[in-house]
This record gives C-alpha cells, sequence and structure tokens, in this order.
C-alpha cells in the first residue's frame, strides 16, 4: 500500500467544467481547507473554519473521481487547479496526485505564495502553471490586509522566478478597497518587473456588501 497516495485531506469544495477561469482549458478546481493568511475580504473564508467536518479526499480517491472529464483535459489542454485556501501547503498531497494522474493533465496552483519554500521546491517538477495573487507589495498595505510580515512572499517571489519558467507564472495584482489605491497597484506591478515577472494582471476585488 502506498500510504501517500491513500493519505487524506480536507478540502472546501470540488468545480467541475470551469473554462479559461483557472488556467488552460476546460478545468476543476479543488480548494483545500487552510490558510496561513486572514484577508479582511477573503471571499473563501470557509477554508478557516474549523467547526464544520470537512471532506477528507486521498489523492488516489480524488483522481478516481476526475478522471471522468480526462477526455476534457486532454482536448483543451486543461486539468485540475488546486486552490483554497492555500494549495502549496498541501504540496505533498499535489505530488502524489501529479504521480497518478501522470504527465499529460495540466496542474495549476493558484496560490498566495505564503508558504515554507520547502513546499515550492518539492512542486518545482510537479506544477505547470501558477496563478499567484500578491494582495500588494507595500509591506504596510500587506500587513494591514492578511495580518502578516511580507517578507516570507518577498522571498518567494525572487525564488519561483530563478526556478520557474516566467511564461508559466502569472501574478494578480489586486486593487483592494479601502486598502490600495491605482497607484499602490502600479508600484507593485512596477516592482514585479523587476524582479522579472512578465505575465501581470490587475484586477478589482468585487467585495460584497456584508464585508464592507
Amino acid at each position: 500500500m502506498n500510504r501517500t497516495n491513500d493519505a487524506r485531506v480536507p478540502i472546501i469544495g470540488i468545480d467541475r467544467h470551469r473554462i479559461a477561469t483557472d488556467g488552460h482549458g476546460v478545468t476543476t478546481l479543488v480548494g483545500f481547507f487552510g490558510c496561513p493568511l486572514h484577508c479582511k475580504y477573503c471571499l473563501n473564508n470557509q477554508c478557516h473554519d474549523t467547526r464544520r467536518r470537512w471532506k477528507r479526499i486521498s489523492p488516489q480517491a480524488l483522481y478516481d473521481e476526475l478522471k471522468q472529464d480526462e477526455l476534457y483535459f486532454l482536448a483543451t489542454g486543461g486539468g485540475v487547479t488546486f486552490g483554497g485556501g492555500e494549495p502549496c501547503l498541501q504540496s505533498k498531497f499535489i505530488k502524489a496526485f501529479r504521480n497518478i494522474c501522470g504527465p499529460k493533465w495540466n496542474i495549476t496552483v493558484e496560490t498566495s505564495l505564503y508558504v515554507p519554500q520547502n513546499h515550492l521546491r518539492r512542486l518545482l517538477d510537479v506544477v505547470d502553471t501558477y496563478i499567484v495573487d500578491i494582495k500588494d507589495l507595500n509591506p504596510d498595505t500587506y500587513l494591514a490586509y492578511t495580518l502578516k510580515d511580507i517578507s516570507l512572499l518577498k522571498d518567494n517571489l525572487q525564488w519561483l522566478t530563478e526556478h520557474v519558467d516566467k511564461e508559466n507564472i502569472f501574478v494578480r495584482v489586486p486593487s483592494i478597497p479601502n486598502h490600495n489605491t491605482p497607484i499602490d497597484t502600479e508600484r507593485s506591478i512596477e516592482e514585479l518587473k523587476k524582479i522579472g515577472f512578465v505575465n501581470i494582471e490587475r484586477f478589482d476585488y468585487i467585495i460584497p456588501k456584508q464585508m464592507k
């Protein structure tokens, strides 16, 4: 028995048949429970809810559930996007899943990059595409919004440019109501360009009324 393939982790949901929102082609989004950040406007705040009993699944069981869509994945260059929560914290799970599904499915992570670097090293030959939400690169803004120091993120951004093809990294720079301005986002974009990123997307957080 391969214990890694059978080790179960909590997930907050599986969303099939997504198109052009979470990576290339047709994708299935798998959301992991748990995140190191505490963003004020977190749209998946259930990833912090320890009161609920979340479904737990193993890499093998997840593959068995998702393989029904292999035809869509192969025809469109799609695959599985791991989000959350923070998917990179489940690097062992994702690596085990890759060993099961093989190289044909595209694997994407939607990540804050706020993880110990050993997780990123483990995923180096596993993940095809990285979608990174940086929040804001101003240390004070980042701390106010996420309740975390920005140093780990900046170290990991630099590491990523040194070890991953830049064409496979997509960095999202959000405009966050009451936290940053268009000038702030432009400064973040310029800093990202200096680091070496080439695929940078500016977008607006749409905040539900009850969260304002």
